[in-house]
């Protein structure tokens, strides 16, 4: 099966980011979800439909050194490599795209022209630093591009195709799989959606078909009609799919029989739920308001504290079952000592917590999917652990963080051959109350 590369570049675009973004543009959090959602599959597929341009692949090539996923939100417009990308791959069409993407996710054209140079940005830079950790020149980059054709067109989200975004002959240049016959229907009620031509139906005259006064006529019109149906179903079910997402429930009483530490996703049950949009409320800390999700890991552990949960644990093992889970807090891809933007907030409130709080001793978990080496992925789950660990120290509590521990996909519960969405569910850093 061919590399997704959408569910590589969705790990630097994440809930921090877009929550992130929403603040900066003044832009709700759902405009800005939807507006990526449109901007990455057409972005994907400018970079394919150019798989073989050598300003394209050099473009890739050099974006990992340009430092252009370190500062997405901040240096992305004005970076010349976007620039001149978005020039080579949309022409005169980006203006075009920027409107049907602002219309669509109900954002004003600032914002959509701003997410578009953030999405540029994230694609070369993710694209390219597969490129150079996997020793990829431009024909394996060409390559790799070139596999996207077939998959672009079923990632738009409903409402929208390659028609309806603007870009007017780049769309009819643009291959997929079986399409070499494929025609542009026109629906009453929407963009226009790619169908195929159909041949004659076995046993049906030909003559009787090209005589507008026969019954073989009812062919001209009904099987159209029934390939957008079917079209239109594909989109729908399609579009069901991505407004589901992936959620943990974990149990305070989940029973572990180890004499080693063990985390609470041991107790795990995954379930699929429709998509909510979380909001950061204000969350008391003794009168102090620390901005988190009512229910997220700040409003559960001062919960704690202030129940005396900590004061009348009995020892450690009354409190290593309980695991919360770092909502803000997400390393960039493949790396143990750079955070996604928007990360630092939580890690400032979990230092305000533990200075509220100077009694309460907490341990450092780190955890990654099934995919690749374990070896590996136990090493960077350490090295993530360790981090958080120093910078919690650096912060003055080093003294209240008694460990660390890295336990790379030791409690994953998503299969490795799932998408990258469904794995991220396994990829976090948590943290536990500790005696």
């Amino acid at each position: 099966m061919s590399l997704n590369v959408i569910d590589l570049i969705k790990g630097q675009l994440g809930p921090a980011l877009v929550s992130q973004a929403a603040s900066q543009f003044g832009e709700s959090e759902s405009g800005i979800s939807k507006a990526i959602g449109g901007l990455l599959p057409a972005v994907v597929g400018g970079l394919a439909n150019n798989a073989d341009n050598p300003g394209v692949l050099d473009a890739i090539t050099k974006a990992p050194s340009s430092g252009i996923l370190g500062n997405l939100l901040g240096g992305s417009s004005s970076n010349p490599i976007i620039t001149n990308l978005l020039s080579t791959i949309f022409g005169d069409k980006v203006s075009g795209l920027i409107n049907s993407i602002a219309s669509f996710a109900g954002i004003s054209n600032n914002s959509a022209g701003s997410l578009l140079n953030l999405v540029t940005g994230a694609t070369v830079g993710t694209v390219g630093k597969y490129a150079a950790d996997n020793n990829l020149g431009a024909s394996g980059i060409s390559s790799l591009l070139n596999d996207q054709k077939g998959i672009i067109s079923t990632l738009l989200p409903a409402g929208l195709s390659l028609a309806s975004l603007n870009i007017g002959d780049w769309a009819k240049g643009y291959k997929f799989d079986n399409d070499n016959d494929a025609i542009n229907t026109p629906s009453s009620e929407g963009p226009k959606v790619e169908v195929t031509r159909s041949t004659t139906p076995s046993g049906t005259n030909p003559d009787r078909n090209n005589n507008n006064e026969g019954g073989g006529s009812i062919w001209k019109w009904l099987l159209p009609l029934l390939l957008l149906i079917a079209a239109g179903y594909f989109l729908w079910k399609q579009c069901e799919k991505k407004q589901t997402t992936t959620t943990t429930t974990t149990s305070d009483s989940t029973a572990v029989n180890s004499t080693t530490d063990t985390a609470a996703t041991a107790g795990t049950v995954t379930t699929t739920a429709p998509a909510t949009t979380k909001t950061d409320e204000n969350i008391d800390l003794n009168g102090i308001m620390l901005k988190g999700y009512k229910g997220g890991m700040e409003d559960q552990m001062i919960s704690f504290l202030k129940s005396d949960g900590y004061k009348n644990a009995a020892d450690d093992s009354a409190l290593k079952d309980k695991w919360y889970d770092f909502d803000h807090v997400n390393f960039k891809m493949g790396s143990s000592t750079e955070l996604e933007a928007g990360s630092q907030g939580q890690l400032d409130n979990l230092v305000a917590i533990l200075k509220a709080f100077p009694d309460a001793k907490i341990k450092i978990g780190g955890y990654t999917d099934k995919t690749g080496n374990e070896a590996s992925n136990v090493k960077l789950s350490q090295a993530r652990a360790d981090y958080i660990k120093a910078a919690l120290s650096k912060a003055g509590v080093g003294s209240q963080v008694l460990g660390a521990e890295g336990y790379g996909s030791k409690f994953a519960t998503v299969d490795a051959t799932a998408s990258d969405a469904e794995r991220a569910v396994d990829r976090k850093m948590s943290v536990r109350f500790a005696k």
